[in-house]
């Protein structure tokens, strides 16, 4: 499906996400359980998706997060695996590199969580073609699309 990101409404932008990807790098994913990043992984890879945990001083240890191999980077991931989304768990203060590594790797979609927003980085990234959200909950709204 070709798509128009600059143009795309946030509801188009979510629906489109939900239906076409499945491979999700999370950005920020903790290692504790009681995390909201380990708990919305968790729930998405309950779902049938593929969690790739974004986490450089678990990744330095060695970690698995959610019995995943955990990687430094986004760069790092992409050599190993075919993302489809970035989902980012960090403050909005830091969205702007992942979105820069996102957007140089090519990638097509980017989440950033609830109370996450950058505006002028996701018209940026929108404006390379990237399908983006902001400031929502994609477990929020993955479990509300299952219920309708």
């Amino acid at each position: 499906m070709t798509t128009n990101a600059p143009d795309m409404t946030e509801s188009q932008a979510i629906a489109h996400i939900l239906t076409h990807c499945r491979t999700v790098a999370v950005v920020g994913l903790s290692p504790k359980a009681h995390r909201e990043s380990y708990h919305v992984a968790d729930y998405m890879q309950a779902a049938g998706w593929r969690i790739v945990p974004i986490n450089p001083v678990a990744a330095a240890s060695g970690q698995t997060i959610l019995g995943e191999k955990v990687y430094a980077t986004l760069t790092d991931a992409a050599q190993h695996e075919a993302l489809d989304l970035v989902d980012v768990f960090r403050n909005s203060d830091d969205v702007p590199p992942v979105v820069d590594e996102a957007i140089a790797l090519g990638l097509k979609a980017i989440w950033l969580q609830l109370g996450i927003s950058h505006d002028a980085t996701l018209a940026r990234a929108r404006a390379a073609g990237m399908v983006a959200v902001q400031n929502r909950c994609l477990k929020i709204d993955h479990a509300r699309q299952a219920m309708q």
